[in-house]
């Protein structure tokens, strides 16, 4: 077993399960949206990113394009919420809500794809 592959495969689930999470439920709820389980999806996808880096192959290069997707937008995601809940007058609004819980649907979107390539990788694999 190669200790590595499971770091590695264990940060991608964790970055998809998170990003599920927050995502799930109803968009202008707060109370269904935790900011912290947000910081959390945050934070996973950019270690699940930097473990990317190391891999060569064209199916790495891939699986790091959809982790910088999903990376950059939680971060995007993450700044609307920091926006509307400190800057904006009017605070968090249902809209500002739905939009953040939109833009964190598009990673989750890239993280299942990053999912997909995994198993797909998994599966192809060869012993040699």
């Amino acid at each position: 077993m190669n200790l590595e592959k499971v770091v590695f495969g264990f940060f991608v689930l964790l970055a998809a399960t998170l990003n599920f999470g927050y995502v799930i439920g109803d968009m202008t709820d707060p109370d269904l949206h935790n900011v912290y389980e947000l910081y959390a999806a945050v934070a996973v996808n950019i270690i699940a990113t930097i473990l990317k880096f190391g891999d060569r192959t064209q199916i790495g290069a891939v699986q790091l394009a959809t982790s910088l997707v999903a990376s950059i937008q939680l971060l995007i995601a993450t700044a609307v919420w920091v926006w509307s809940s400190n800057i904006d007058p009017g605070g968090m609004t249902d809209t500002h809500l739905a939009s953040v819980v939109s833009i964190a649907a598009g990673a989750l979107l890239a993280n299942l794809v990053s999912v997909i390539l995994l198993v797909l990788e998994t599966v192809s694999y060869r012993r040699r």
